[in-house]
Order: C-alpha cells, then structure tokens, then sequence
C-alpha cells in the first residue's frame, strides 16, 4: 500500500519575535498579520483497503467480556445515522440513496427480518424521534413525518429549506434537547476558513415547527455526534479536528456544549494552540480569539472522525449492559485518512463521572486487519434499542451491527 506524501508550506520568510501557544513543529505564528506566519507541515494520506465482512472477520471482533456482537442486517445501501421507536422499530438513512428505511425483528432473533424503504429524500442524514412524529433532516431541509401504527412514514412536511450550504461538511443531524427544543448540527463548508454565512460550524436551535431558529454555539468544525447527559441534561459534542496539521493534530474534541459559547475554530484549537491558517482578521490577535474560547473536556485521537454519539440507559432492560456503563456514552469513530497509521475504525466508550467525562476506552475494535492494511468495518450511526441492546452502522460494507450483554 503506498501513502502519498503532501508537504503544506505556509507562508513565512523571516524569524518573528512574538511568539504564540503551538504545537507543530518550527511553527513561528504571530498574533496578528503584521508579521508573517511559518509553518513548515507534513500531511499523510493513507486509506486501508475495503474487504468484506465475512462471518470469520465478525466472529474476531473484540469487545469487554460478556458482551457479543452480530450482524443485525446487511446488504444495505450505505447506512448512516439511526433512530429507534418505543416499540423497537428501527430506522436508518442513507444520504447516497436519499432514503430512509424501516427495519423490524419480527421474531424476536436478533436480525431484522423486514427491510421497507419509508421515504424517500435527497441527501437525508439526520434523524429523531420528537413526540410520536419523525425528524429528518437533509442538507438544506428539516422535515416532519407521522408514523404510521405499522411503523410506515407518512408524506415528509418540510419545516425549513434554507439551512446554510454544505461544502465540505454536509452531515447534518438533529436532535430535541430536554427544553423540547430542536437543535441542528452544522458543520464547515472548509477544512479551515472564515466562513461567510454564521450558522456554518455551529450548532443551531429552533422550535419543533422550524421557526426561531438561532445559533445556540458556534466555532465548532463538524460537531455530528451530540446528546445530553441523562442526569445532569447537559449537552455534549464530539468535534472534528482541523486536517493537514500532521499525524498527531489536531485531536477530536468532546466539548460540552454551552449556549453562546465559542469553541475556537478555526482559529484556535486542542489545549489553546493556534492554528496557522487562517490568522484572525483585522486587528483581532490569536490571544484575543482564545480568550473567548471554550476549551475541550477531553480529547481523542487525531483524525479518527467520530460520527454518532449516545448516553447509555439501559441497564435495567432484557439485553442491557452492566450498571457501570449506565449514564456512559459510547461513540462511532469512523476512522482516519489523513495520518500515516490509521486510528479510528472502532467503537469507543467514554466514562462520565459525577456527570464530567474522564476517560474514553475501546469497546468493539478489531475492524482493521491486515495489519492495519485493510477494514471491513467503518462505524458511523449508533443507537441503543428497547432491550437495551446497542446497534452502529457501517457504511463500507452496509452493515448494521448489534451488541448485547450476555448476562
């Protein structure tokens, strides 16, 4: 497998006096533009080849003891975010397909055994559960369904159709926090830039109508994965970190999520380092910009792009997990491009305690092989069912995975 090489040069001619909080090497980056900055980057990209996944892959994945893992359904067409229904019906899109599919285990064995496509929108990412109806949100549009007693969809009604264009970023997810409000995920249009339009790399608010709709938190990249803690209602997001900054930067963040808070990009990031393109306008200085900024609770692995995010409160149910895990997170990391030796691929568990997150551990790995040369699993939505059971998609190979507790 060969890993392409990309040097990223930013401008600089001359050494500079002030100096600045940075973590990459040789990096010279003054707090404003009336010195140049230097940042000399090397950038990888490496990729892990797609194989399939086979029943003896499955079968080698890893996970705590006493938990296992199977194939809830296959043959999908790239799966991506899920919901799931008081009554264990399940529902995932496809933003490839523009659809949304139901998924129902009629007998009770673990695998789905219906798979009916439910509605059918261009782009279509996100999507909850909100008082028996049905939220969809795609790149520019937020939609509302009624669910039918069958678990079908009735005709989409679209609520907004003018959220801000998708660029790079258009993964939108949606959400009712425990205010009954709505909130919506908006990633960056860039990799790193000013962004012209304001609601771009924020999380925005509305009413379950779609109206009064505000930026609730701005600064953040490409917050996909987010939900509140089940005891103390506070919000959480997982960001992504800036690419092209090295191997090692810039972790993923786990941010709590305040109303109005500014959480740095693109400007600053990690621990308050300063990103070196683009320098802050005008005559704002970088140290103004991390004054302002809300810095991250915890950090994870460059590049291993998390995805979905959910708190786990099922221990109590038939298939549930341990105690200890009540009130934990787990979360999707789909996985790396843009670093030498991938991270990612991987399910993660993040402990919370005393409602703070304090560590995050592996729970299902083992979808590199190879040698890390290939994968045959990239997680991206995750879900917990009735039984208390946890599903995740993978959109490589068109899986959804189910992971019970074998008490």
């Amino acid at each position: 497998m060969k890993t392409l090489r990309r040097m990223y040069l930013l401008a600089g001619l001359a050494a500079l006096s002030s100096c600045a909080k940075d973590h990459l090497p040789g990096a010279k980056i003054p707090e404003t533009n009336k010195e140049p900055t230097s940042a000399s980057i090397q950038g990888n990209v490496f990729e892990p080849a797609l194989v399939d996944a086979t029943d003896e892959r499955v079968a080698q994945l890893r996970l705590p003891a006493g938990f296992r893992i199977a194939k809830f359904a296959d043959q999908l067409r790239k799966p991506r975010m899920l919901t799931v229904s008081a009554s264990g019906n399940v529902y995932v899109t496809s933003r490839e397909a523009g659809t949304v599919t139901l998924l129902r285990d009629t007998n009770g064995d673990g695998k789905a055994d219906v798979n009916q496509v439910v509605a059918t929108i261009k782009a279509v990412h996100g999507l909850t559960i909100h008082q028996d109806k049905m939220y969809l949100v795609a790149v520019k549009e937020v939609y509302r369904a009624d669910i039918n007693p069958d678990g079908t969809l009735g005709t989409p009604q679209q609520l907004i159709n003018n959220l801000p264009d998708g660029g790079q970023h258009p993964n939108r997810t949606i959400g009712f926090g425990p205010d009954g409000l709505m909130y919506l995920t908006v990633g960056s249009t860039c990799n790193a830039c000013a962004e012209p339009n304001a609601e771009n790399a924020t999380i925005l608010r509305a009413n379950p109508d779609g109206s009064n709709r505000v930026i609730f938190a701005s600064g953040l990249r490409n917050t996909i994965g987010f939900g509140w803690h089940p005891e103390t209602k506070e919000l959480w997001g997982l960001d992504h970190g800036i690419d092209w900054l090295g191997d090692d930067q810039q972790k993923e963040e786990l941010n709590q999520i305040k109303q109005g808070a500014f959480y740095g990009w693109p400007y600053i990031y990690g621990d308050g380092s300063y990103s070196p393109h683009p320098r802050p306008m005008g005559d704002t200085t970088y140290a103004d910009v991390l004054a302002k900024t809300t810095l991250p609770s915890l950090s994870y692995d460059p590049h291993a792009a998390p995805i979905g995010m959910v708190f786990y409160t099922g221990s109590g149910a038939a298939n549930g997990f341990p105690a200890e895990y009540q009130n934990d997170a787990f979360a999707a990391m789909r996985g790396s491009w843009n670093r030498a030796q991938p991270t990612g691929y991987k399910v993660v568990r993040i402990h919370y305690e005393n409602g703070k997150p304090t560590r995050v551990d592996d729970f299902v790995t083992g979808f590199l092989v190879n040698n890390n040369q290939a994968q045959f699993g990239r997680p991206v939505g995750i879900t917990t069912m009735p039984d208390g059971s946890l599903l995740f998609t993978d959109d490589n190979n068109g899986v959804i995975y189910r992971v019970t507790y074998q008490k």
